[in-house]
């Protein structure tokens, strides 16, 4: 008996990879192991910055906070203490575009969270 391969589906998925991979340099684009390998990479990099964009995001709120607060005369690490005790609630991120756009809001906050009423 003659052997079996599902030939359809094995070109198919072929295919898909090798359109994927459309745009790559040198054989990354045109031969099959190369550019499987190149695009499974890609993938996996693809994967550990999507979680690493949320870090550098971070860290880039944390900074224009910091410099906008000690324009008033206070740390971030302190800003966010007394807005803690105050239970002011604003994420970084929100409070980071009010520090940039909206410099007389930010103001503002800074003195509502230093008021020890």
């Amino acid at each position: 008996m003659p052997r079996s391969v599902n030939t359809v589906a094995s070109r198919a998925r072929r295919k898909k990879v090798m359109k994927l991979t459309r745009g790559y340099f040198g054989r990354r684009k045109n031969v099959w192991t190369v550019a499987k390998n190149a695009w499974e990479k890609g993938m996996v990099y693809a994967y550990r910055d999507r979680k690493a964009k949320k870090r550098n995001f971070r860290s880039l709120w944390i900074q224009r906070i910091n410099a906008a607060a000690r324009l008033e005369g206070v740390s971030y690490s302190r800003l966010m203490g007394m807005m803690n005790e105050q239970n002011i609630d604003i994420n970084r991120k929100v409070l980071a575009d009010l520090a940039v756009n909206h410099p007389d809001a930010f103001k503002a906050v800074v003195k509502k969270a230093m008021n020890k009423n």
